[in-house]
C-alpha cells in the first residue's frame, strides 16, 4: 500500500466501518488509518475482526478498535455507534459496507433469499445510517456518511437478483439522504463499484448448480480489465469521501453499463437476457442431497471451491475457474477472506 502523497483532510477524524473485517471493508479501514483517522471496524465474526485489526496494524502501524455487530440488529448497531463515539471522542465518518452475495438462478431460490439480502444489505445500510446521522450532525469537521452500493444496483444482473434488488435500494437511500441532508453539515456519498478483486467469491453463497455458478462468478470477478484491484478501489472511495462527492461509480464497465441502462434500458435488459442463457441453468426440482447446492439451497464459496458440489468437479468448470480466478484467490488470501477451517458467512 503506497503512502499517501499529501496531507489529508481526514487526519484526526473518527471513523466507523461496518463489514470492516475483510475484503473492501478491511482495505477502507486501512486507508482511513493511513490518513490519520481513529478507526473502529465492525463485523459479525470476532476472529475475523482480530485478524483484520492485526492486518491493519502490520501494514499501517495504526491500532484500530473492533466491535462485534450484526448490522441486521438495529439495537446492536445503535449501541456500536454510541460506543464508538464515546471511545473515540466523536464520530465524523461512517461507511456502511456490510453485505452478502448470493449467486444463483432465481428458479433455484425462494423468497427467503430476497429477505436475507434486503435485511443485510439494505436493512444494514438503513440501520447504520439512521443510527449514525445524529452523531455525524454533531461532528465539528462536518460528518461524512458513505453507503456502498454496486453496479448491480444500477441494473439487474442475472443470477444476482436478490443482491441487485437490495443494492438498488441502497442507491435510492443514498440519493434520498443526500437530498435531505443538503442543508446540514453532513455529506452523503453513494459508491457503486463494479467487479473487484476482493476474494469475496469464497464468502459468497451459491445455489442451483453451485460448482458451475462458483466457476463463472470467481472467474469473471477476478479477470483483469473486467474487474478492478480492490486496494485501488478503496483509495478511490476514500478520495471521494475527502472531496464529499455525491456519487462514485467504479470501473469503466460499470460506468458504461449504468449509462447504457439509463439511455436504452430495454436494450440492456434484452442483452442481460441473452447473457443469462450462457449461465448455468437451474437444476431440476427433484430432491437432492443436503448441502449439494441444489434447488432451494445455497453453498458457500469456500466449500464450492474445495469440494465441488456435484461430487466431482467437471473438467470445464475447473479450467474456467483456474483461468479467471487466480488473482481473486490471491486477493482472498491477502485480504482476510480465506482462513483455515470451515468458511464463515459474509
Amino acid at each position: 500500500m503506497a503512502p499517501t502523497p499529501r496531507p489529508s483532510t481526514l487526519d484526526g477524524l473518527c471513523a466507523l466501518v461496518t463489514g470492516g473485517s475483510r475484503g473492501l471493508g478491511l482495505l477502507l479501514s486501512a486507508r482511513l488509518a493511513r490518513r490519520g483517522c481513529r478507526v473502529t471496524m465492525a463485523a459479525r465474526d470476532a476472529g475475523e475482526l482480530r485478524r483484520g485489526a492485526d492486518w491493519v496494524k502490520e501494514r499501517t502501524g495504526s491500532t484500530v478498535a473492533t466491535e462485534v455487530c450484526d448490522v441486521r440488529d438495529r439495537d446492536a448497531v445503535e449501541a456500536v455507534v454510541r460506543q464508538t463515539e464515546s471511545r473515540q471522542g466523536g464520530l465524523d465518518i461512517v461507511i456502511a459496507n456490510a453485505g452478502v452475495i448470493q449467486v444463483a438462478p432465481v428458479a433455484s431460490l425462494d423468497s427467503g433469499a430476497f429477505d436475507d439480502a434486503m435485511a443485510t444489505i439494505f436493512g444494514g445500510a438503513v440501520n447504520t445510517a439512521m443510527a449514525a446521522l445524529p452523531h455525524l450532525r454533531r461532528s465539528g469537521a462536518g460528518g461524512r456518511l458513505c453507503l456502498i452500493g454496486s453496479v448491480g444496483g444500477l441494473l439487474a444482473v442475472p443470477h444476482l437478483l436478490p443482491y441487485s434488488c437490495a443494492k438498488a435500494a441502497v442507491g435510492t437511500l443514498g440519493e434520498g439522504l443526500r437530498a435531505e441532508t443538503a442543508d446540514t453539515n453532513v455529506s452523503v456519498t453513494t459508491v457503486h463499484p463494479g467487479l473487484m478483486r476482493t476474494g469475496s467469491h469464497l464468502q459468497a453463497e451459491f445455489g442451483g448448480q453451485a460448482a458451475k455458478e462458483f466457476a463463472w462468478f470467481s472467474a469473471l470477478s477476478g479477470t483483469p480489465v473486467v474487474s478492478m484491484d480492490a486496494d485501488r478501489a478503496a483509495e478511490r472511495i476514500v478520495r471521494a469521501l475527502e472531496r464529499r462527492r455525491t456519487r462514485l461509480v467504479l470501473t469503466p464497465a460499470a460506468r458504461a453499463a449504468g449509462v447504457a441502462h439509463g439511455v436504452v434500458p430495454t436494450v440492456v435488459t434484452r442483452i442481460s437476457g441473452l447473457a443469462a442463457r450462457f449461465l448455468p441453468p437451474s437444476p431440476s426440482p427433484s430432491p437432492s442431497p443436503a448441502g449439494d447446492g441444489g434447488a432451494g439451497g445455497t453453498t458457500e464459496g469456500g466449500m464450492a471451491q474445495g469440494h465441488g458440489i456435484d461430487g466431482a468437479r467437471s473438467t470445464w468448470t475447473e479450467k474456467v475457474r483456474r483461468l479467471g480466478s487466480r488473482l481473486n484467490d490471491r486477493a482472498a488470501r491477502r485480504y482476510n477472506q480465506a482462513v483455515p477451517g470451515p468458511p464463515t458467512s459474509a
